[in-house]
């Protein structure tokens, strides 16, 4: 073994202990080993900054605009109280309704907004109805992490993968080809929703802190739970040194952390990203911070998304339709032949929708940056420069000569199941993202040596990274939930496991059967 391999291996395992810990941010965790690795040569100053540069890149964060354009644009709204039963009703009619739309809805658009304005309508709609909400926001996560799988923008982690890809000088995924299996493992994650989330997931978990028990000289303030987000000021500080109602004119009554409630002793309480926190405040609160990041999600008794009007929503959607055909149609052998100067590609159609959207102010082009998640962003970009050092210094080959030693004897069927467990373990662990960058190495350094194609280890890592079911931590939406849903860890783990086994299970049945492991 080499000092390079050593060093690599070493600063690899560094990192994932710290993404593990949460000792800070991962784009500045992923960020740290970067630097380390241009200080010990492994990597060129150019090979460092390429991934900032990746068309990947690019679109996801334009992606995250167009995402933004469609929230303020009052649409997602209007379709989720639609899809809303009133009266009495039963949770499975509820989630027969609202799941499968949510999952399409999702495949086109970033899974996070998605959640952050369905989730406290679905709370409040489920209280209304006397309906438990805990058995639809664990849910409600899920169905837009399998839609997310079934086009190349519904997740950003496909697109990593897919200019990884093109990096590698292959060629990429076209809009719908993760579909192909996608779809399939979507559908049998529903059905499984449908047959087993009602006996799974618990029954409402009482709220510490209610409305009803607040004393009268409250006044007009209400009750509003804020889930803290990366750029709240105030995390791993005391809720007592940081005073919460100095910096927002509101009093926090509880934490809600893990399923846990603490409303005892909160001065000296530490505030941790994805904390729930349950304030006493008045309008004004909602309006000033709801779209800040200081906050993921803002969720009181009352309706605080944009209701803009009908011929808003309705250009919004059609320009969301015209990014999403456009990309398509520029897929097709015609369509190339006949514009040979120019790629007709997501990122072309992407970048149109998001200058018309910023032009015709869809979303307030002054304040552009706050609606991009640089940490993803910088996750991803340094994803690139991960890989380019694994293979650089030899750690990708030297990892994929020993998997291949222990499987030797099984081919290549097997080798796909061993690079899905890999993904999927880190993918629960740290970011979906930073799994998909020690994966990618490895899966092309796999295939050569076996001499087969690698696009169905291109496909595995897709599915393996985003099928993050089983803990809390794995998905940002899974943390969102977690919150106001009040759920424990345990929750997770006893409905996601078994949707984790199902998504391993159909795609290394399915993917060899479409993307044949053919010898190159």
């Amino acid at each position: 073994m080499t000092f390079e391999i050593l060093f690599v291996l070493l600063a690899l395992l560094g990192m994932v202990i710290a993404l593990v810990l949460d000792k800070m941010r991962p784009g500045m965790v992923l960020f740290s080993v970067v630097v380390l690795f241009l200080c010990a040569g492994i990597l060129t100053p150019k090979e460092m900054l390429e991934g900032f540069s990746n068309k990947g890149m690019i679109t996801v964060a334009m992606l995250f605009l167009v995402s933004e354009g469609i929230r303020q644009s009052g649409a997602l709204g209007q379709v989720i109280k639609k899809l809303l039963p009133q009266g009495k009703t039963t949770v499975f009619k509820a989630q027969f309704r609202m799941l499968p739309t949510i999952a399409f809805i999702s495949a086109f658009l970033n899974n996070t907004p998605v959640v952050v304005i369905f989730a406290p309508i679905i709370k409040r709609w489920a209280e209304s109805v006397k309906l438990p909400a805990t058995k639809f926001l664990i849910p409600l996560s899920y169905v837009t992490i399998l839609g997310g799988i079934c086009t190349l923008i519904g997740t950003s982690t496909n697109l990593v993968v897919h200019g990884m890809i093109l990096e590698a000088g292959y060629e990429g995924f076209t809009m719908f080809e993760l579909g192909k299996v996608g779809i399939f493992v979507a559908i049998a994650g529903i059905l499984y929703l449908f047959a087993f989330s009602s006996r799974l997931l618990p029954d409402v978990r009482t709220d510490a802190v209610k409305l009803d028990e607040e004393p009268e000289e409250h006044g007009d303030l209400h009750r509003v739970e804020a889930v803290l987000g990366a750029r709240f000021p105030g995390i791993n500080k005391k809720l007592g040194d940081f005073n919460f109602k100095r910096h927002y004119g509101a009093e926090v009554k509880e934490i809600k952390r893990s399923g846990q409630s603490i409303v005892g002793n909160l001065e000296n309480e530490y505030l941790r990203e994805g904390d729930t926190l349950v304030v006493m405040a008045d309008d004004s609160f909602v309006k000033t911070w709801g779209e800040s990041s200081v906050f993921v999600l803002l969720a009181n008794g009352k309706d605080t998304e944009p209701v803009p009007g009908k011929g808003k929503r309705w250009f919004a959607l059609a320009l969301l339709i015209l990014m999403i055909v456009g990309a398509t149609v520029g897929e097709l052998p015609v369509v190339k032949e006949a514009f040979p100067e120019i790629k007709l590609d997501m990122f072309f159609f992407v970048s149109i929708t998001t200058i018309i959207m910023a032009w015709t102010k869809i979303f307030p082009a002054r304040k552009y940056t706050k609606y991009i998640s640089w940490d993803i962003l910088i996750t991803i970009a340094c994803a690139f420069a991960i890989s380019k050092a694994m293979v650089n210094s030899g750690v990708a080959d030297a990892v994929a000569r020993f998997i291949i030693g222990m499987s030797h004897h099984y081919g290549p069927h097997v080798l796909l199941a061993a690079v899905f467990i890999i993904t999927n373990l880190f993918t629960e662990l740290i970011t979906n993202n930073a799994a998909a960058a020690l994966a990618f190495p490895l899966a092309l350094s796999i295939s050569s040596q076996m001499g087969v194609s690698p696009m169905p280890f291109f496909v595995v890592i897709c599915m393996a990274a985003s099928a993050s079911f089983s803990t809390p931590i794995g998905y940002q939406t899974n943390l969102i939930v977690q919150g106001i849903g009040n759920y424990k860890f345990t929750d997770f783990v006893r409905i996601g496991l078994p949707l984790n086994i199902i998504t391993f299970l159909i795609s290394i049945f399915l993917i060899p059967l479409i993307l044949s492991l053919i010898h190159i």
